[in-house]
């Protein structure tokens, strides 16, 4: 299958080119730069160049792919309303490309916010709508398109998406435990964040194309919650640095942007998606991954 992916020389990306190249599809990159360019070539992957505001260039990927797996996504986190607002312009101009043509159309979104007080399911709808929206309310957009016979599939990814080379939030974190001297946790640490390493979460990209129905919500979920004081812990011990609680008025102003995130709680469950798919995660742990090391380098 000609797979079109977007955001295929980020975190998430990277990993799921080089996995569906192993499972034998040919891939697209979309590239912004020359060293995105050259790194998706390197793994024999063919390269569109353009960006996520490059809509005529989104829009020829997907209509000369078999499928679209969008990954990308600006995280401008001085400019969400800048961020969203691309999102959507993305779903939608994906959306229309392959409406009628019954070809997969994989997303990217999350768990955030999904359920209060228990972990997030797959059977949870998204509360985002509209562009005003988180994302751009993005993944109930491409849903939409399931009814224009497009087959669409959400992949929620966990909060952490960890492993050596993550620049995302643990890598965060870990800058701003450098950056004060203490490892800090909001609260008493009991909110908990889901994880998943980066090579299971590609690999459930690639069973996702060949196997889920469309309209399906997939959770890139291996462990269901991790708790901030224990991922506060373990940053410490990797930094050498002591571990502190941090007080509710004083999030924000330790942790900055991420400060709202890490206080949240955003636990999810992966049970129908392991059945769904005959997923079984085997990387691993995110304190597994901090112990080794994953997240000392400056």
């Amino acid at each position: 299958m000609h797979v079109f992916v977007t955001g295929a020389s980020g975190w998430i990306g990277s990993g799921t080119v080089a996995d569906l190249l192993a499972d034998g599809h040919e891939v697209t990159g979309l590239a912004r730069s020359d060293g995105s360019a050259a790194a998706l070539e390197a793994k024999g992957a063919q390269v569109r160049r353009g960006d996520l505001d490059d809509l005529d260039s989104i829009r020829s990927g997907a209509e000369a792919a078999d499928a679209v797996i969008h990954l990308a996504n600006k995280h401008d986190w001085s400019d969400l309303a800048a961020s969203n607002a691309a999102e959507r312009a993305a779903v939608q101009t994906i959306g229309d490309a392959l409406a009628g043509t019954g070809r997969p159309f994989l997303l990217a979104s999350g768990v955030a916010a999904l359920s209060q007080g228990r972990p997030a399911t797959e059977a949870d709808p998204s509360p985002f709508h509209g562009p005003d929206s988180p994302r751009g309310g993005s993944e109930n957009l491409a849903l939409e398109y399931v009814d224009r016979d497009v087959h669409t599939v959400s992949l929620r990814f966990a909060p952490t998406v960890h492993g050596a080379g993550d620049h995302g939030f643990i890598a965060t974190l870990a800058a701003i435990a450098r950056r004060t001297g203490v490892s800090g946790y909001p609260g008493d640490g009991a909110n908990r964040w889901a994880a998943v390493h980066r090579a299971d979460a590609a690999r459930l990209v690639t069973l996702g194309l060949g196997k889920a129905p469309a309209g399906a919500r997939l959770h890139a979920v291996a462990e269901e919650g991790v708790p901030s004081r224990v991922i506060a812990d373990a940053i410490g011990r990797a930094l050498d640095l002591p571990v502190t609680s941090i007080a509710p008025q004083d999030i924000q102003g330790h942790f900055g942007w991420i400060g709202a995130f890490f206080a949240m709680d955003l636990s999810a469950t992966s049970e129908a998606t392991r059945e769904l798919l005959g997923w079984t995660p085997t990387g691993p742990t995110l304190i597994e991954d901090l112990d080794a090391g994953a997240y000392t380098a400056h």
